[in-house]
């Protein structure tokens, strides 16, 4: 089962996606792609139902009908960096000995086909193509073995990285991480039953049609269910939480000279079997600083 969320920025209505391509409406079944219907009852009640019941909206998704970031209200957005030998490599950074953990504010996620703006005076932001988890039944101290049970779903992530702003200005990742534009999700939430081995997932990425990214969860150093436990030992996982698992070589920091994105450019990204995701980038809009 597919679940996304369509319509105007910050009036998405909860849906999903039918055996032909067409989106079914689902806010009069649940009020979001959030909490309660992420849990396992939830996401069961939801598979029960009858598409064809579904009012049909009009449109075609991520062309006429803009999808917005499949899961809302969005309490946590945990990350984890250098899970990826060649990556860790191509960054030059020793491989980490425990999931290297970061946060993305919520404020920067956006829907899968939104215009990723590059922050004012920005020279480094780049890409990463990452497979993102979704949290369905929470809970701490969670044992490995069960780790995948908490899982509502699967979805696209494009953890955009401003590296100057992450590697060069006092040491914390997550200010290069968290800029407004920074997170776009989706274009839907695949359902865990939809993917039976997460471990076994290619994943790419192109800017301007030139494939940068070409890789496989195949290859993580740490996997999904270990990252689940992990984290799990460090916070309460919640429904609706969201886990961006690293990202395979080919980001822009990686290239022989660095390549970073600038305005005007085209991105495409994709995962087999969770859709794939189209952006433009543009120069973030000029803010006036609030008076201090």
């Amino acid at each position: 089962m597919k679940l996304l969320r369509y319509g105007p920025r910050g009036q998405e209505k909860p849906g999903l996606l039918d055996a032909r391509g067409d989106v079914r409406d689902l806010s009069g079944v649940i009020g979001d792609i959030a909490g309660a219907a992420l849990l396992p009852e939830g996401i069961a009640r939801l598979r029960a139902l009858d598409p064809d019941t579904l009012p049909r909206v009009p449109g075609r998704p991520q062309h006429d009908l803009r999808l917005g970031p499949c899961v809302g209200q969005v309490g946590k957005f945990v990350c984890i960096g250098l899970n990826y030998a060649d990556h860790a490599a191509e960054s030059g950074m020793e491989l980490p000995a425990e999931p290297v953990v970061f946060s993305k504010w919520t404020s920067a996620i956006c829907g899968p086909d939104d215009e990723i703006e590059i922050p004012a005076g920005s020279l480094k932001t780049d890409w990463e193509v990452e497979l993102g988890v979704v949290i369905g039944r929470g809970g701490r101290d969670i044992r490995r073995k069960e780790a995948l049970s908490h899982v509502a779903g699967y979805c696209v992530i494009n953890d955009v990285s401003e590296r100057e702003y992450q590697l060069e200005r006092g040491g914390t990742w997550d200010k290069g991480k968290g800029c407004d534009t920074f997170g776009p999700i989706g274009p839907w939430l695949v359902t865990a039953d939809e993917i039976p081995d997460p471990q076994a997932l290619r994943l790419w990425l192109e800017v301007d049609g030139h494939r940068y990214q070409d890789g496989s969860t195949s290859t993580m150093i740490f996997g999904v269910a270990e990252l689940i436990s992990y984290l799990s030992r460090f916070m309460s996982l919640q429904p609706g939480d969201i886990v961006s698992t690293g990202t395979p070589p080919g980001v822009g920091l990686g290239q022989k000279p660095p390549v970073y994105l600038r305005a005007g450019q085209a991105i495409r990204l994709g995962i087999d079997g969770l859709g794939q995701q189209n952006q433009q980038t543009v120069h973030a809009p000029v803010r006036v600083p609030a008076a201090a």
